[in-house]
């Protein structure tokens, strides 16, 4: 763990994880159509997340100002003007991504440690966004376990074998997933941010027993966040 990962785990956990693991639980903020603004990430970071009927704004702008705007928990938190309002003109607006649950089944793991993947780019962009990387795998492809997005735990895969066809790869998908989940402590919730138009990932994360939750996009900020 690099001296930046031990500052950040000493913090103090940033709200949005609260609310993560209480939709994990089936515990959602109420369908208002309203907007919660929260304190920005650490590292810059600042987000947008929908939920069902509401939203939550993690960034280093006022509330005030933020809610002047007129976003809503109905989508239009997630629009292109509003999130380039929270970009900047120069900041960086990550893709939207669905949320996804699943919970950790631990037992005996199937998966051994991967140290010969640091180049890769699917580990390269965890490290961008996450702290605390672990990279696992074999012959089917990498899985990246990490604190992701307010320190929530996060995994994340990537095939080797992208060939063979659709329903190849989607079961590869889903064996990878479903041994990656033997990574996290039983009944331990385990998130996943998975493109809606990377439809085969989506179909094999579903298939291996995660749920969806909302939607999200980061955002890398033009000013300077707090933190």
């Amino acid at each position: 763990m690099s001296e930046l990962d031990q500052a950040d785990s000493m913090l103090a956990p940033h709200p949005l994880l609260a609310l993560f693991r209480n939709a994990a639980d089936g515990r959602f903020l109420p369908a208002d159509g309203r907007v919660t603004v929260l304190p920005a990430l650490l590292r810059g970071l600042e987000c947008s997340v929908a939920f069902t009927g509401h939203a939550v704004i993690a960034t280093a702008l006022p509330a005030r100002e933020v809610q002047s705007r007129e976003p809503d928990g109905y989508g239009g938190s997630l629009a292109p003007d509003f999130l380039r309002y929270l970009a900047g003109q120069g900041g960086r607006i990550g893709t939207l991504d669905a949320v996804l649950v699943a919970r950790g089944t631990s037992g005996l793991p199937r998966l051994p440690q991967r140290l010969d993947a640091e180049d890769h780019p699917r580990v390269r962009h965890a490290r961008d966004l996450r702290t605390g990387v672990h990279v696992y795998g074999d012959e089917r492809g990498l899985v990246t376990l990490a604190d992701g997005l307010a320190g929530r735990r996060e995994l994340s895969i990537e095939l080797d074998q992208p060939g063979g066809g659709s329903n190849n790869s989607s079961g590869l998908g889903r064996s990878l997933l479903r041994d990656a989940l033997t990574l996290v402590p039983a009944g331990e919730p385990v998130f996943a941010a998975v493109s809606p138009g990377n439809a085969r990932s989506l179909r094999a994360f579903l298939a291996a027993g995660f749920v969806p939750l909302g939607s999200e996009v980061i955002i890398r900020p033009e000013r300077t966040s707090a933190g």
